[in-house]
């Protein structure tokens, strides 16, 4: 049997990009039982309210919900269980340092399928303030608007 290629999308974490100033983004593994890797091959799982937290050398996926499986029996997995993320270890102590520092953290950003393995984008993340968001918003929308009127005056 081949391997699937490409990039599958399972599930995505928007407002994170939202709230948090992105400051560096890490590719990490996960350690997932088997009925975990059933139901995120049916698309049911949610990053929403899940965060990342490294505890004794070791980085963890805390709040992330997946769905249970609907064929699984006794064997089923518990929805919110922390989960292992795979990271060299290099990764890990500076994962660690940084989130030491005032206002950092570690966010999830995306759940995916990398060539047939369960991947999770994780960011080293900082927090916004409300006057932040509505700075983005506001340049976001600026720039929509902008774009509108150059369209409208191209298409004449």
């Amino acid at each position: 049997m081949a391997k699937e290629a490409g990039r599958k999308l399972v599930a995505s974490n928007r407002k994170a990009r939202h709230d948090y100033t992105i400051e560096d983004v890490f590719e990490a593994g996960l350690v997932l039982s088997g009925t975990e890797v059933k139901a995120l091959r049916a698309g049911r799982a949610s990053l929403i309210d899940s965060w990342c937290e490294v505890e004794g050398g070791e980085a963890w996926l805390m709040g992330a919900h997946i769905a249970e499986y609907a064929q699984g029996t006794w064997t089923n997995h518990a929805p919110r269980r922390k989960r292992k993320l795979l990271l060299h270890r290099e990764e890990i102590e500076r994962l660690e340092s940084k989130t030491r520092e005032k206002g950092q953290t570690i966010v999830p950003l995306q759940l995916y399928f990398l060539d047939g393995r369960a991947k999770v984008e994780i960011a080293l993340a900082r927090g916004k303030k409300d006057w932040d968001k509505r700075q983005a918003l506001r340049e976001r929308q600026d720039n929509l608007e902008a774009q509108r009127a150059i369209r409208e005056r191209r298409d004449r």
